[in-house]
């Protein structure tokens, strides 16, 4: 079953330096851009990632120090990266709450505006869970009967995660072949940020779901502890959390203008 698309969709993967989001870099991407009428577009990049490479991390991915040394930063792919995306909705494995996260944090760094309003994340891991709880090489199998030949290399890993799309939705009827149902689908709770700092409450305001002020309202923290803004700003939080919070504190100042 082919993708019932408006808009094009980016399968993509990345391999990193670790699972911090705010301190890992990416050392590889793929991109699979598959448009509404079935052209496919692919490109991978090797990226330096001006940090060493844990040796337990390049066990698992095969990418060492002296694999990208000679390779272009994030900041030097940025633009051609975004290039690529910029008119997709955005699809992976495991992608909301990790790929999606990591690569707004290297695209603030490289001062690409990088956001999601206007396009959709569909997370193929979310729709396998729910519906089988496996991994990924498992989903390539049990979906597409196929064994997944180089595990944890970024091109092998997204080309996976399209075929597995695709067979899900010729497994479930009650999937819909629509990008913006899969997104919801794939979704868990919902957040203003990608790294899960912000939350929405039931009336659609964003709220802290940390520390001390968890559960309450950011707007009222915020006129209540002026200091806990300039906190939040220096303190290691992804790039991304701080832009959204920093959105939110001039909507509310311009709302009482």
């Amino acid at each position: 079953m082919e993708l019932n698309l408006t808009k094009p969709v980016c399968f993509f993967d990345l391999e990193t330096t670790g699972i911090n989001i705010t301190n890992d870099r990416v050392v590889e991407i793929s991109i699979l851009k598959v448009f509404p009428n079935g052209n496919k577009e692919s490109k991978t990049w090797l990226v330096n990632p001006e940090m060493p490479i844990p040796a337990e991390t390049s066990a698992i991915h095969g990418i060492t120090d002296e694999r990208v040394a000679n390779e272009p930063t994030f900041k030097e792919l940025a633009k051609d990266i975004f290039t690529m995306i910029k008119d997709s909705d955005l699809a992976g494995f495991n992608s909301n709450r990790f790929d999606i996260p990591l690569l707004a944090e290297e695209m603030l760094r490289a001062e690409v505006d990088f956001d999601m309003k206007g396009r959709v994340a569909i997370d193929v891991q979310t729709i396998f869970h729910k519906m089988e709880q496996r991994t990924l090489s498992a989903a390539y199998k049990f979906y597409c009967d196929k064994s997944l030949e180089n595990a944890h290399s970024a091109e092998a890993d997204t080309l996976a995660t399209y075929e597995v799309l695709k067979a899900q939705l010729e497994r479930y009827d009650e999937l819909e072949n629509d990008a913006k149902f899969l997104a919801e689908f794939s979704s868990r709770k919902k957040f203003a940020d990608f790294a899960g700092f912000l939350m929405f409450n039931k009336a659609d305001e964003e709220c802290f779901a940390f520390g001390k002020h968890k559960g309450k309202k950011v707007t009222e923290v915020l006129d209540q502890e002026p200091g806990y803004f300039g906190w939040l700003l220096n303190a290691d939080f992804p790039l991304y959390t701080k832009k959204v919070l920093t959105a939110i504190k001039l909507r509310a100042f311009n709302n009482k203008i």
